[in-house]
């Protein structure tokens, strides 16, 4: 059985919360009261989450929802889904499930995502779209607005389609990396 290197970091470049979530200084919270983060995640340098995107004229209220062991990338924007009604931008909220991994340089304006689902490098994940427990998403995938993957599935490609059924084992797998990710991801001695 072979063990990953543990992946250091400076202390000084990450703030950590008090239920473990780790954000780099050098990521973009836009809005964060409306951001709940479920604890022990990790939003990496350059990463955007647009929180300050809502409903036109409403009281402030979470927008983006992000669970327990999730990985954001480099480069990664999260930003609410959102309609055009009446020349006005009306945002909704978003939905992310625990140990969910987003591959840098992706775009998400997803309605919601599942969790233990992987998305791979470079995706764009269309308005609206719904990635329910477990799935996969290639690098590369473009998903369409409104596209829905189901559970244990590999969508891959522009546009992004079903490529496969994954095995039944997928959360068991998904859930020990993103947990040993999770704990190798320490600060550097000082």
């Amino acid at each position: 059985m072979s063990f990953a290197p543990v992946t250091t970091y400076p202390k000084s470049a990450y703030i950590e919360t008090d239920t473990g979530n780790k954000v780099s200084r050098r990521a973009t919270i836009s809005g964060p009261q409306n951001i709940v983060l479920g604890g022990k995640s990790i939003i990496s340098p350059s990463a955007v989450l647009r929180g300050d995107l809502r409903k036109a004229g409403s009281a402030p209220t979470v927008v983006i929802t992000l669970g327990r062991y999730c990985l954001v990338g480099e480069g990664v924007v999260v930003r609410p889904p959102y309609k055009t009604y009446k020349g006005a931008f009306n945002f909704y909220p978003m939905k992310i499930g625990d140990g969910v991994h987003i591959g840098e340089g992706s775009v998400v304006e997803a309605a919601q995502i599942g969790s233990w689902v992987v998305i791979g490098r470079n995706c764009v994940i269309g308005k609206f779209a719904i990635i329910k427990d477990c799935a996969r998403i290639a690098d590369g995938t473009v998903l369409p607005p409104n596209t829905v993957v189901p559970a244990l599935s590999l969508f891959a490609g522009s546009p992004g389609r079903f490529i496969e059924d994954l095995p039944e084992t997928t959360q068991e797998v998904v859930e020990a990396r993103t947990k040993a990710y999770y704990n190798r991801f320490q600060p550097a001695e000082q």
